[in-house]
């Protein structure tokens, strides 16, 4: 029982001593809309702080994100901030609209591409968010289910 304590505190103290990355400049992209299959620039958003989040239909943490999510985007919106969400789901745009249209959905949902998902850093997981500033630096990465507390300390400090 004893090694349990010990691997936590040598996992916080390799946490402390180990030295943060850089902010690396977010993947440009243009992908269609899920919902009118409009395309979408990663241009759009230039100067404005985002959250990236890579998700499917079929996916219950996912699901479990959205009502955070659309809280997230309406509460700091005005502030030049966005939710946009990357559907790796592969049974089209459909499914993902129906999803979009029934939990009302406020921000912009995309369809991931393969090379999206590379480009972010081989997605593999999901889901997969990344919190990107004003300068269009990806200064955090969230693999799974990230909590509405952490994500909106989180987006604070980079508005």
């Amino acid at each position: 029982m004893r090694t349990i304590p010990a691997l936590v505190v040598g996992l916080w103290l390799l946490a402390c001593i180990v030295p943060a990355r850089a902010a690396v400049t977010m993947p440009a992209f243009a992908l269609p809309a899920a919902v009118d299959g409009s395309v979408v620039t990663s241009e759009t958003y230039r100067g404005k702080a985002m959250l990236i989040t890579f998700f499917a239909t079929w996916c219950p943490p996912c699901l479990q994100e959205i009502p955070t999510l659309k809280e997230l985007h309406a509460k700091f919106h005005q502030q030049g901030f966005a939710v946009v969400a990357l559907s790796v789901d592969e049974g089209g745009a459909d499914v993902v609209a129906r999803l979009v249209r029934r939990a009302s959905i406020n921000y912009p949902v995309l369809m991931a591409d393969r090379a999206t998902t590379r480009n972010f850093g081989d997605v593999v997981a999901i889901p997969t968010s990344f919190l990107v500033n004003k300068n269009g630096q990806v200064v955090k990465k969230y693999p799974g289910y990230a909590s509405r507390v952490l994500l909106e300390k989180d987006i604070e400090s980079v508005l």
